[in-house]
């Protein structure tokens, strides 16, 4: 009988060649019923239906032929049934014969084991972006420094709440943003 880490690398291969294979059902097997599923670009499918729907749709459409490519970075067990795993994938197009580079993403997923095996329950996508933090007394840090002075001084931003007391905020980020309607939303 395989190791607990063995069945894992088994899942991560499948679902690696269920994406190959643009299968969304052999896809969709790998998840359980009410994973979560957050794509590079942060949109959220909840359940095994809903991302296995989305996916079917694209493996017919935008990403008909593409091949997911990428490796098993770590595995770490949180208890005898639960493991994060840590990876690197890239979505390559039938017409490209290499990767990308700005397209890497790195996935964190969260693996339970049931009555089928080891599945995943979460998963979630980042682009590979990495940045330099400036440091306390470079140019991008005495500027911010600056704008937060300015900012409570005058009464704007969170510098606002605090003078008035509140301290709650008008509105939280998630619903600055839905309430922000974008340029391209009927694209």
């Amino acid at each position: 009988m395989p190791t607990s880490d063995d069945e894992i690398t088994q899942l991560f291969r499948r679902f690696m060649q269920a994406w190959t294979d643009n299968d969304a059902v052999a896809f969709g097997a790998c998840f359980t019923p009410d994973a979560d599923y957050v794509s590079y670009d942060g949109t959220r499918a909840t359940g095994r239906q809903a991302l296995q729907d989305n996916h079917d749709r694209l493996f017919r459409g935008v990403l008909a032929g593409s091949a997911l490519v990428g490796d098993l970075e770590s595995v770490r067990h949180i208890s005898e049934d639960v493991a994060v795993l840590h990876g690197t994938a890239s979505v390559l197009m039938p017409w490209r014969s290499r990767l990308p580079g700005r397209r890497l993403s790195r996935q964190t997923l969260t693996l339970v084991r049931t009555g089928q095996g080891w599945r995943i329950t979460a998963l979630h996508n980042g682009r590979v972006r990495p940045v330099t933090i400036p440091d306390p007394g470079a140019f991008p840090s005495r500027m911010s420094h600056a704008m937060s002075r300015a900012g409570r001084r005058l009464g704007m931003g969170r510098g606002r709440r605090a003078q008035d007391g509140s301290g709650a905020p008008e509105t939280t980020p998630a619903t600055a943003t839905a309430a922000t309607p974008r340029r391209d939303a009927a694209l």
